[in-house]
């Protein structure tokens, strides 16, 4: 009976963990999904002109995860492309998801690793004569 009982309490952690990590998961696919789109969205805004042309528009970001802090970047191939958006939750970094982003990005230097929090977060993209940089960035 003994041994039932602690049988019974870690097959119970073990489903409950799960179930945690796949909400986890999912929330995060939406957070990389909705900064990859919205990347996406103004690559294209700017990309359907000829001028040269600055974009930026807020991402409304919750402040946590389930219950944990998460940060959010632009990750970049040795060529310096934007490659895809990434979220890791604060300290598991086996909680971590991607959003793929167009190719022939490239990532502007002043995008950075957003920590979630209360600060106004932009996502932007710079049209320059023949290229297009796109960014994360905290709003100045």
């Amino acid at each position: 009976m003994i041994v039932a009982v602690f049988t019974v309490q870690v097959f119970y952690f073990y489903v409950v963990d799960n179930v945690y990590s796949d909400m986890v998961r999912r929330e995060l696919k939406e957070i990389t999904d909705y900064a990859a789109d919205t990347v996406a969205n103004l690559y294209f805004l700017a990309n359907s002109t000829d001028t040269n042309s600055l974009l930026e528009k807020t991402l409304r970001l919750p402040l946590d995860v389930g219950g944990s802090s998460f940060s959010l970047e632009i990750t970049k191939d040795q060529s310096n492309y934007a490659q895809k958006v990434k979220a890791v939750v604060q300290g598991k970094s086996w909680l971590s998801v991607t959003s793929w982003l167009p190719p022939g990005l490239l990532l502007d230097p002043k995008s950075e690793t957003i920590q979630s929090s209360g600060k106004t977060v932009v996502a932007g993209c710079q049209r320059v004569p023949s290229k297009i940089y796109v960014w994360i960035a905290y709003k100045v």
